[in-house]
């Protein structure tokens, strides 16, 4: 072989080096490691604007989206018992009557209960209130704090009247919904209308949402979509549960300390418990000041004992084995969900932070581990029902229509 081939190898050979290739392409010269995180990181970059502007849009028309989820959430609460009619055969439009009617009866009369019995007590925890600030001012002036009664009071004077002022945006920023009664109203009409539908014809509004998939997509999103609303439901129910333990115990212990209004007391903490760890503290709270301007300090304290203890049970004991087994959710998980949920819509973002976050520990753990049946379509099949189903009806009825009188047989 002569010089000028052997040139010409060597030209070639050198021409695909790293090298060589480095200078048309400047990505070839990164490690591999470098250029796996930069794909990483502009696809991160790209999910996190989308779920930017999915939280925009969604903080934008709350007060269209909120009342859905709520309504979302009683339908969770509310369809074993449409389920149970149906189980029996029995018509469903009663299973939904019986529903509705139990929800609302249900909420009248904790509402009922809570007004009756703070009406009859209100003026005297207000003076109790009262006479027990005295008290307090009283024992400053004879403490050795070098602090005086008139100091204290115009300090909390001034404290209420800075938390007067800014009440409207204290109430907007926690609330994070609305500031206006007739917008209160229509959200609470748009729940009971959307709770009303979604208990009648929740399954038709389902598999037309999933008609607007790709066929090959039908089986896992119906297969994920059905594990998260069932991830809902069981959160939804078990913590109506873990509300109900945690309001008897609180207020089984104030009738045993003798503090008065237990059963408001117990209707706040159950209600109060639907709001992860901000309800529980803050209706705790309300029964110990209770107790303290009613019985005293060594009674509160003790009150503040009871209120600790049924915590610790269900911190330790109701939320790892009942909601943990129920929701599949880490506690940390939990805590990190509320406190965005809170920080980006206030007290309805607490609330709808862990259902929301176990329905989408469901959806994901659903996709990763691919549990459904790739060759069935349930869109398709549920048509197919459909149509099948609308067609007897009609067979049915025209059959009936046809069959004469017996008085005229």
């Amino acid at each position: 072989m002569d010089e000028a081939t052997r040139g010409g190898d060597n030209a070639q050979q050198t021409s695909g080096t790293p090298e060589a290739e480095s200078v048309t392409n400047a990505a070839v010269a990164l490690p591999l490691g470098m250029r796996i995180a930069a794909a990483w990181s502009w696809r991160l970059i790209v999910i996190g604007i989308a779920a930017a502007l999915l939280v925009w849009l969604v903080v934008q028309v709350r007060i269209i989206v909120i009342p859905v989820i709520v309504a979302l959430l009683l339908s969770a609460l509310l369809y074993p018992i449409v389920h149970a009619f149906e189980r029996r055969s029995w018509p469903r439009w009663l299973g939904v009557l019986t529903a509705l009617v139990t929800f609302v009866v249900a909420v009248a009369g904790l509402i009922w209960l809570i007004v009756s019995q703070l009406r009859s007590g209100f003026g005297d925890v207000a003076r109790r209130t009262e006479q027990a600030w005295r008290d307090f001012l009283t024992w400053i002036e004879s403490a050795p704090f070098g602090l005086s009664a008139e100091q204290v009071d115009a300090f909390m004077n001034q404290v209420v009247k800075t938390i007067d002022d800014h009440q409207g945006q204290i109430w907007s920023g926690a609330l994070a919904v609305t500031t206006t009664f007739g917008q209160v109203v229509a959200g609470a009409l748009l729940t009971m209308f959307s709770l009303i539908f979604f208990l009648i014809d929740g399954k038709r509004i389902w598999f037309w949402l999933l008609g607007f998939f790709p066929q090959r997509a039908h089986a896992p999103a119906y297969a994920s979509g059905m594990n998260g609303w069932n991830s809902v439901g069981q959160y939804v129910r078990v913590q109506v549960l873990v509300a109900f333990i945690d309001a008897v115990g609180i207020g089984l212990g104030a009738v045993i300390l003798g503090v008065p209004l237990p059963i408001p007391i117990a209707i706040l903490v159950f209600m109060g418990s639907f709001i992860p760890f901000l309800g529980a503290i803050s209706t705790g709270a309300l029964a110990v000041f209770i107790a303290l301007v009613y019985n005293g300090p060594i009674n509160a304290l003790i009150m503040l004992g009871v209120v600790i203890l049924v915590n610790q049970i269900e911190g330790h004991v109701l939320q790892p084995l009942v909601m943990g087994t129920a929701v599949k959710v880490h506690p940390l998980g939990v805590v990190l969900a509320v406190s965005t949920g809170a920080l980006i819509a206030g007290i309805p973002g607490a609330l709808f932070a862990v259902p929301l976050t176990a329905a989408a520990s469901s959806i994901v753990n659903t996709l990763v581990e691919r549990r459904w049946d790739p060759n069935r379509d349930p869109v398709a099949e549920y048509h197919h029902a459909d149509r099948t189903h609308r067609e007897a009806k009609r067979r049915a009825k025209s059959i009936l229509r046809r069959t004469p009188p017996k008085g005229n047989e």
